[in-house]
């Protein structure tokens, strides 16, 4: 086959249990699959991306007769909730399993005849403690006061003739896996958790629960009074949908997985349950089996008793698909538990999204349409050592990047992006491209720095793609590509030099727009006139060639500090779309830094420069009051900045 030629990549997330309403928690895993697969797609690989669920078991027939309804129709009732989900999130799954297709069951009952007749498989009476949510038996020396060891539940005792697979006697062969592939289960914690998992004999998996007590199952093939336990039936979904004893050349070119992505809870279920059934079935490990942490919400564990249970929705509704996507993989460490709030979700839409790449992305637009007839500008080699960094840091960003993502280091790879956008913006300030416009001789230099910022930017909306379709294409649509001008995979696309002359350049909307957080609304008060709030009487009549000396334009406030002995001064930096102006303004009686930044303002622009407390201050902002700031010119709309004021 063709296919086979190509460079392959395998991802799945864990079937969910069709029970569950869609939480953060699968937001996470499977937003983290999506970009795996959307990076390997740009590098022109072959991809297959795996989601689904679980919809077999105890809990799904409890709940279904609670509801009066069979399984399957309670099953295709809620698994709409996570194909919804999915669709809203971005995600470009491949293939979406659900455990009671036939092409499933078909390949679960082939599997168990291997195993029956390979002799894997035994009949037993068992007498030990049941944990129903979980549906698994434990140990004695497993459970602990009474509960079960992972769901902290209590536990019933239990005896019943029941199917075992051999499991225990592969605890050896799987500790040297394990041993000798030293990337295979990750993070480092989580395999260190196996190891000693396995130090410790391996009893044998009980796979089978009768008929009597379980009837919404897959029926074992070799006894029909009984069904499969939940857990080999979701399990063998990995190769089941990848085409195991169905159609064996495609199953050949998939197999194995290059990454299984799960939650940390269900780690043994797939490191030993899962890996000793292919060792069995003798069929090879998948590569990677990787276990990210557990999401806090403001230091709490999520609960619904609580009612903090993060709703993916929700937020990808309030704040954006893309902006939420970013915060998952930005906050935290993949392999570790991160904690979640909306104030932290917005703090990093204002400072990352707002202010760095957008902000990136809108001054340089301006500058091509004023100074490059709104056009990308030729390649220009520059020689100034601010020249050189930015390139190297592009030119080398891809590399870094391919490193990260192949350790699922989604946090790293975000960070080193970040990094050019901040130099980037860094190097247009330095450079200064609005005053090499006013003079001839440094035209030339105008356009290297025109370039070089553009040149960064192309490279960074081609690397974020995967983490932000959308805003990748809307960065690319305004650089004045089109759907068909980028076809070079990825590594050639994100490399110093790539970026086409000529094409139009189309502003549009501000990419991510900051987020203003809510006020509380203080109780009315009764406000006593005093006589300073009386209107000023009116200034002498100027003539409209006297206003219209006034170059106002809009602004947005992009950082604010105190100035040290001046009660009433705050320094800003006002972003006037073609650069940052430095403003020295009257109002820490009435604002905070932390409250006035993101806000939208009127500067006088062409204000000769004052110094005042030592501080240059490069224009004036309007305000309305007297003696006392009441509050500063803003608009109800969003405007651009740089935008003239009439």
């Amino acid at each position: 086959m063709a296919q086979s030629l190509m460079q392959k990549f395998y991802v799945t997330t864990p079937i969910y249990y069709v029970n569950d309403v869609p939480h953060i928690g699968h937001a996470y895993t499977t937003i983290a699959a999506d970009v795996l697969a959307r990076y390997h797609r740009l590098l022109n690989e072959n991809v297959f991306f795996l989601t689904g669920t679980d919809e077999h078991g105890q809990k799904v027939e409890q709940a279904a007769k609670k509801k009066g309804v069979l399984p399957k129709a309670h099953a295709d009732e809620h698994v709409v909730g996570f194909q919804s989900l999915w669709k809203k999130l971005n995600i470009s799954n491949d293939d979406f399993i659900r455990t009671t297709e036939d092409r499933h069951k078909r390949v679960v009952s082939q599997v168990l005849t291997q195993l029956w007749e390979k002799k894997e498989i035994y009949a037993d009476t068992y007498t030990g403690w049941y944990c129903l949510p979980d549906e698994r038996f434990w140990t004695e020396k497993e459970i602990i006061d009474g509960k079960c060891p992972d769901c902290r539940r209590p536990v019933e005792p239990l005896s019943e003739r029941n199917y075992f697979f051999k499991m225990g006697q592969y605890r050896d062969r799987l500790r040297q896996h394990i041993l000798e592939h030293k990337h295979f289960i990750q993070p480092e914690s989580r395999r260190n958790e196996v190891l000693g998992f396995l130090e410790n004999d391996l009893n044998d998996l009980c796979i089978s629960r009768p008929k009597h007590r379980l009837e919404w199952g897959i029926p074992l093939p070799f006894d029909p009074d009984y069904v499969t336990y939940v857990w080999l039936d979701a399990l063998v979904n990995y190769i089941s949908a990848a085409g195991y004893l169905s159609t064996p050349d495609q199953f050949e070119n998939w197999w194995p997985a290059d990454v299984h992505l799960v939650g940390k809870d269900i780690l043994t279920t797939h490191a030993v349950y899962w890996m000793t059934t292919l060792m069995a079935l003798d069929l090879p490990l998948p590569k990677k089996l990787f276990a990210h942490g557990w999401w806090t919400i403001e230091g709490e564990k999520m609960s619904k008793s609580l009612g903090n249970v993060v709703n993916p929705s929700e937020m990808a509704d309030t704040f954006g698909v893309d902006a939420f996507r970013f915060f998952l993989l930005r906050q935290v460490p993949f392999g570790n538990d991160g904690d979640f709030s909306q104030t932290a979700l917005m703090n990093r839409i204002n400072s990352d999204l707002a202010n760095d790449v957008g902000n990136l992305l809108s001054r340089t637009l301006t500058m091509l349409e004023r100074y490059s007839d709104g056009l990308t500008p030729v390649r220009i080699k520059g020689s100034a050592p601010e020249d050189i960094a930015l390139e190297e840091a592009a030119d080398t960003l891809f590399e870094k990047i391919d490193k990260n993502l192949s350790d699922l280091a989604f946090d790293k790879a975000l960070t080193e992006i970040w990094q050019v956008i901040r130099i980037a913006n860094q190097y247009i300030e330095k450079g200064a491209p609005w005053q090499l416009a006013k003079n001839p001789e440094t035209k030339e230099r105008l356009h290297v720095v025109l370039y070089y910022t553009t040149e960064a930017i192309h490279i960074v909306s081609c690397l974020i793609a995967p983490f932000m379709p959308d805003a990748a294409q809307e960065m690319k649509r305004q650089l004045g590509f089109s759907k068909k001008t980028e076809t070079r995979p990825l590594n050639m696309a994100a490399r110093w030099g790539n970026l086409p002359p000529g094409l139009p350049v189309s502003k549009g909307k501000p990419l991510f727009p900051r987020i203003q957080p809510e006020k509380k609304k203080s109780p009315p008060q009764k406000v006593t006139p005093k006589k300073n709030d009386v209107p000023a009487s009116f200034k002498p009549s100027i003539s409209i060639e006297d206003f219209a000396k006034l170059d106002l334009r809009v602004g947005i406030i992009r950082s604010a500090e105190k100035i040290k002995k001046a009660n009433k001064l705050l320094l800003l930096h006002v972003d006037i779309g073609t650069e940052n102006r430095q403003v020295v303004a009257g109002i820490a009686t009435r604002y905070t830094p932390e409250e006035i930044i993101g806000k939208e303002v009127v500067l006088i622009a062409n204000l000769k420069p004052a110094t005042i407390m030592g501080i240059e201050s490069q224009g004036m902002l309007l305000a309305a009051g007297g003696k006392a700031v009441l509050g500063l010119a803003t608009f109800t709309e969003e405007i651009p900045p740089g935008a003239t004021v009439r």
